[in-house]
C-alpha cells in the first residue's frame, strides 16, 4: 500500500533493535525522512549504516544518541531535532519479577522511561503539529495495556498509563488533522526478548527453544490466536498505516495488534 509519507519526518524512538527498528525501516521505506534514536552510540552509528542502504531513492535516516530514561536526555534529543510531522514513542524496557520482590525505585524507573519519555516528547512536538494542523502520535502499548501480569505489575502499569496519555492528548486535537493513538502490540520476537529466555533457559537447564514453546503451550500465551511470536515488521506495519494520511480517521483509539492475546470483543 503507498502510504504517502514522502516528506514526512519522523522520529521512532529505541529504534536501533526489535520493534523500533522495524518500525524505522517501513517508514523509510514509505519515504518518510527518519530520524532513530538509542543511547548507545555504537548502535545509533551501526542502524544508520545499514538503514542507508534501504533508503535509495526514498526517504531518508538519521541517528542521534540520547538516553530517554531522564528529563536531561530527553531534552538533548529535543535540542537536535526541528519540528517533526510523526512521533513514536517506542522507548522501553520490561522486567519480569514477582510483585512482592518489585522495589520503589524500579516502579519510578520504569515509569519514567516507558511513560515519561512519550510525555515530554509530545509535550515538545505536539503544539507544532497542532499549529501546522497535521501529525501523527503513537505510543508503543502491549497486550498487557488490557491485560496486565502480576509478574510484570510495574511494566503493565506503564502500558496502561500510555493509553489514557494518548487518549487525553487526542482531546487536544478536535477539529484538526492531528491523530494521537496508541498500539497495543502482541508478544513480539526481538533480541531483547531472545536474551531473557536465553537467561531464563540457562536458569532451568533448557533450551531458548523450550521455553518458547511452553510460554504458548502452557504459560501466558495461551490465549493468543497466532500461537507464535508476532515478527516486529508485523507491527511495524500497524504503526506505518497508523502513521499515514490514510489513517485519518482513527484518533484517540488503541487498536490491537496483538495476535489475540486479549479475549475481549472491544
Amino acid at each position: 500500500m503507498e502510504l504517502d509519507l514522502s516528506g514526512k519526518r519522523a522520529l521512532v524512538t529505541g529504534s536501533t533493535l526489535g520493534i523500533g527498528r522495524a518500525i524505522a525501516e517501513c517508514l523509510i521505506s514509505e519515504g518518510a525522512e527518519v530520524v532513530i534514536n538509542s543511547r548507545d552510540p555504537d548502535r545509533v552509528k551501526a542502524a544508520v549504516q545499514e538503514l542507508e542502504g534501504l533508503v535509495k531513492s526514498r526517504g531518508s535516516v538519521t541517528g542521534i544518541v540520547a538516553n530517554l530514561s531522564s528529563a536531561e536526555g530527553v531534552d538533548a534529543l529535543i535540542s537536535e531535532i526541528p519540528d517533526i510531522d510523526i512521533l513514536v514513542n517506542n522507548a522501553g524496557f520490561f522486567e519480569v519479577k514477582p510483585f512482592f520482590e518489585i522495589e520503589d525505585a524500579e516502579w519510578f524507573d520504569m515509569f519514567e522511561l516507558n511513560v515519561m519519555s512519550g510525555v515530554r516528547l509530545s509535550r515538545a512536538f505536539m503544539q507544532g503539529m497542532l499549529d501546522r494542523d497535521w501529525g501523527r502520535i503513537i505510543f508503543i502499548g502491549s497486550d498487557q495495556s488490557s491485560k496486565p501480569n502480576p509478574t510484570m505489575a510495574h511494566y503493565a502499569m506503564t502500558k496502561t498509563a500510555l493509553v489514557s496519555v494518548a487518549r487525553s492528548l487526542s482531546e487536544l486535537t478536535k477539529g484538526t488533522s492531528v491523530t494521537v493513538n496508541t498500539v497495543q502490540v502482541a508478544p513480539t520476537w526481538t533480541d531483547g526478548v531472545e536474551t531473557f529466555l536465553g537467561q531464563l533457559a540457562e536458569i532451568d537447564g533448557t533450551t531458548v527453544d523450550e521455553m518458547s514453546r511452553a510460554y504458548f503451550e502452557e504459560g501466558e500465551g495461551q490465549t493468543s490466536l497466532l500461537q507464535r511470536w508476532a515478527k516486529p515488521e508485523e507491527i511495524a506495519n500497524v504503526v506505518a498505516f497508523l502513521c499515514s494520511p490514510k489513517a485519518s480517521a482513527i484518533n484517540g483509539a488503541a487498536p490491537r495488534a496483538d495476535g489475540g492475546m486479549v479475549r475481549s470483543l472491544f
